[in-house]
């Protein structure tokens, strides 16, 4: 990468704009493929998404996402893992063994397009070939059945990016208590908590049932049952910290509509 690719999260350009630029080709010869590997329990991880996993001969992801998968991993593949410190060398370093022909794959925690966006970017920033996203089960599509709420009656809002998020707060203000709310914490300064003290601020019904599911599919899964009013009298800080919050960051918000 140049230093003219560089980019800044907080003034731009966000690295998802390149990978929604355009839509996938209808034919990609040799493609690097990004694979959403599920919430966690590689019992969700589809047969298509282990099969890139286990063929492929360089594989680029965070760390926390490739121990996941570790064991569908082969002897013979080479692993560059990254944290968000030295993800720029990893994604590097995964471009030049893509470039020298080995089939890569990028991993991302449940399904890319649920938040994946700004790493599809990145990967898709470096390699010198095409991207096809091969989607997962997302975390969301198992809190909406937790929760029973329907895709076709929900907004869901990720706030688990870096950058700007007042558009998705502006979301979750509008729709709260017409429609099913699924939310995406982002860690730690818009948790839980923090979420339903603005919308309690902002006039929403204090009554409105939420849940809160933490580790989904993971064998310490975790549900809190609440209301928007209660959720947000836990908190009193202008700006949490991993201190000031009840929940892990692997968290989703759901917020049910008003039946009334």
């Amino acid at each position: 990468m140049s230093e003219t690719d560089e980019y800044n999260l907080e003034s731009g350009p966000d690295p998802a704009t390149v990978a929604t630029d355009h839509p996938e080709p209808r034919e990609a010869a040799n493609p690097v493929h990004a694979v959403g590997i599920g919430p966690g329990s590689t019992a969700y991880l589809t047969p298509r998404g282990k099969r890139s996993i286990t063929e492929a001969d360089v594989i680029v992801g965070f760390e926390t996402v490739v121990e996941f998968i570790r064991d569908h991993i082969g002897d013979e593949t080479t692993v560059f893992t990254c944290g968000y410190r030295d993800e720029a060398t990893a994604l590097e370093n995964f471009a030049d063994r893509v470039a020298t022909g080995a089939s890569g794959t990028a991993v991302l925690m449940g399904d890319p397009n649920h938040s994946g966006y700004q790493f599809v970017g990145k990967v898709q920033r470096v390699v010198d070939r095409p991207v096809r996203i091969i989607p997962g089960i997302s975390a969301l599509q198992i809190a909406a059945s937790r929760a029973r709420t329907p895709m076709e009656a929900t907004t869901f809002v990720t706030l688990h990016k870096s950058g700007e998020i007042d558009d998705a707060l502006a979301r979750i203000r509008r729709d709260v208590g017409t429609r099913n709310l699924l939310i995406l914490p982002r860690p730690f300064d818009w948790m839980p908590e923090s979420i339903a003290a603005m919308l309690c601020e902002a006039g929403a019904n204090p009554e409105l049932e939420t849940l809160v599911f933490e580790r989904l599919t993971h064998e310490n899964e975790s549900r809190t049952q609440s209301t928007l009013g209660a959720l947000a009298a836990d908190t009193a800080v202008a700006e949490p910290t991993r201190e000031d919050t009840d929940f892990s960051d692997l968290s989703v918000l759901a917020i049910r509509q008003n039946t009334t």
